[in-house]
């Protein structure tokens, strides 16, 4: 019971909440004063709506390289495992067959060029 007494005399002895009046901060001489202030908030603001569009340019770029960049992969991959087929000595004989050309089937003929006849 005693605990309720102080708690109210202490709530009547704190002196009451002042209200602050705004519009006395707020006056016309303030707001010219601050005018350079207000100038670099707003540019603060343009700057910072700039910097998030071109993070999203940035980012769709990125993308459509990353997308670029699979469609080569898959390209060379593709490419790569035809040059490897064909490069295969049967499709090799396929591809010249056209053009009178047969695989060789004795061995190569040696040359021995340090014969001269003309020695001393």
């Amino acid at each position: 019971m005693e605990n309720e007494d102080n708690i109210e005399q202490e709530k009547q002895e704190l002196p009451p909440v002042q209200k602050i009046d705004w519009k006395f901060f707020f006056t016309s001489k303030w707001v010219v004063k601050n005018i350079p202030f207000f100038f670099f908030l707003a540019l603060l603001a343009v700057v910072y709506i700039y910097n998030g569009h071109y993070a999203d340019k940035i980012s769709r770029k990125i993308s459509e390289s990353e997308k670029h960049i699979k469609e080569l992969e898959y390209e060379y991959k593709t490419i790569k495992s035809e040059v490897i087929f064909r490069s295969k000595a049967s499709e090799l004989e396929k591809a010249v067959a056209p053009l009178g050309l047969k695989e060789e089937v004795s061995p190569p003929m040696r040359l021995d060029t340090m014969q001269n006849p003309q020695t001393p």
